[in-house]
């Protein structure tokens, strides 16, 4: 199967692109959550954030921050939306590491909450000490 951004980034699909360097691009998401909605893509493929080159992440945040900037300026909206979802547990739709850029506006109707249930801090301590060990 062809990844969809990797056929992006050979110009075998068309893409709305934003901005890019030799290590990363910027493209509007063909289904936004509102308008500016960008995703930032690195060139090489990597599926999720467990997989992908400490250095492609850099790179991809640096292009993001820098589109963000321009997004604030640009269509200046109350906030921003920065995500990344690696697998499909974390709705992941598209198996090549990318950030979501969504700029949101007071009262845009879009939503993007949970419930808020405290922690248990007995198991706080241990879910950290597993992380700490694996580190």
């Amino acid at each position: 199967m062809t990844c969809v951004f990797c056929a992006v980034r050979d110009g075998r699909l068309p893409a709305t692109v934003v901005a890019e360097d030799e290590r990363a691009f910027a493209i509007l998401d063909i289904n936004p959550i509102n308008d500016g909605h960008t995703l930032i893509i690195p060139r090489t493929h990597a599926e999720t954030l467990f997989d992908i080159a400490e250095e492609d992440v850099v790179a991809t945040i640096r292009l993001a921050r820098r589109v963000a900037a321009g997004i604030h300026r640009g269509l200046q909206p109350d906030g921003l939306n920065l995500l990344q979802n690696s697998g499909a547990a974390a709705f992941q739709s598209v198996p090549h590491f990318h950030v979501h850029l969504i700029p949101r506006w007071e009262d845009d109707g879009k939503g993007f909450t949970w419930d808020l249930v405290p922690g248990s801090p007995a198991r706080m301590r241990a879910t950290a000490d597993r992380i700490r060990a694996a580190i």
